[in-house]
């Protein structure tokens, strides 16, 4: 890797140490089904590639999820029967990391080690723009109220906008060292992101303009991000909580049942709440006033439930870490 030692060591411990997420490789297996029909049944999927490492998940155009494989350097591509596509990126240890559905009716993702963003079409044709120089990492990507797509750099503490022809700007963070991670859009069209090391939820606007709102210090970890009843939702592992920022930066704590400071990423589900991932292996859903709900994945300790989405059959799916799979939990009877 051409990127200094201090990085290498702050992106393992994010996917790894601090979250505890290297435990012990799951085997894949066939599909598992827990129940049917029941809200927070559990079905599995094996992706194709062994060791994939699974990171970011998102429902497509297609009607189809699409997957990060951050080991395999593979965008994949599954149907909501479990159908398996994997399309390799032309970048060889791009470590692809977060995606989502663009403004064009493709799917964008970041390419951690490779220093790009990508974007690949529903039938697979995939294109690479490189950011301006090396050592951006760039993770978190979402798209803003005026079309573009807006990415996280924590090697840099930056974010990154880039138009759909690949035209970049970049605006650093007022905070050194704040290490942005996820990344999502407001109602109003502003982004709102984590800095993970610093311990703060930031919010720019379409024109550069960068707020920040400390969570308490650089122990409550912040990750995953986004929009839901009242504000915007984030997940704090140091906290051991759920979070809700309003639009003026107003700051409200749900603790999670289990203390194993595990929870990772948040996503807004079918039913109007919210849904987290707890990487010791449940799915959790929070209603706007705080209620919790809590859905545990069969085995799921030692596959590292880690991103989420709602999928286009209204259900929420996750990627599965240590176990090269994703996962669907249902979120209606």
């Amino acid at each position: 890797m051409r990127y200094p030692p201090k990085i290498r060591r702050r992106l393992r411990s994010l996917l790894t140490t601090t979250l505890g997420a290297l435990l012990t490789v799951a085997a894949v297996t066939a599909p598992a089904r827990a129940g049917a029909g029941h809200v927070g049944d559990v079905t599995e999927y094996p992706l194709t590639t062994r060791d994939s490492y699974p990171v970011g998940i998102t429902s497509g155009p297609d009607r189809a999820l699409w997957v990060a494989e951050s080991g395999a350097d593979r965008i994949a591509r599954v149907t909501t029967g479990g159908a398996v596509t994997e399309y390799p990126l032309p970048t060889a240890g791009s470590f692809p990391q977060h995606i989502t559905q663009g403004p064009d009716r493709a799917l964008w993702f970041t390419e951690g080690f490779g220093d790009r963003i990508g974007r690949i079409t529903t039938k697979g044709r995939i294109t690479e723009f490189p950011l301006p120089g090396t050592g951006r990492f760039p993770t978190g990507i979402a798209v803003g109220g005026d079309h573009a797509l807006w990415f996280t750099e924590p090697g840099t503490h930056a974010i990154g906008r880039m138009t759909p022809d690949g035209r970049v700007t970049e605006y650093p963070l007022p905070t050194a060292d704040a290490d942005p991670y996820r990344i999502a859009a407001a109602p109003d069209g502003s982004l709102w992101f984590t800095e993970s090391y610093s311990g703060k939820i930031g919010r720019i606007g379409l024109d550069g303009r960068i707020t920040e709102y400390s969570l308490g210090g650089d122990t409550t970890y912040p990750t995953g991000i986004a929009a839901g009843p009242g504000g915007m939702w984030f997940t704090a592992s140091g906290l051991n909580a759920v979070g809700r920022i309003s639009p003026h930066g107003t700051v409200k704590l749900f603790p999670v049942p289990v203390p194993d400071n595990l929870v990772f990423d948040i996503t807004r589900g079918p039913d109007g709440h919210m849904w987290y991932a707890v990487q010791s292996g449940r799915i959790g859903r929070i209603s706007g006033s705080g209620a919790i709900t809590e859905y545990e994945v069969p085995g799921g300790a030692d596959k590292v439930p880690f991103d989420l989405t709602t999928g286009p059959d209204r259900n929420i799916w996750f990627t599965e870490l240590l176990n090269g799979t994703v996962g669907r939990v249902r979120a209606a009877g």
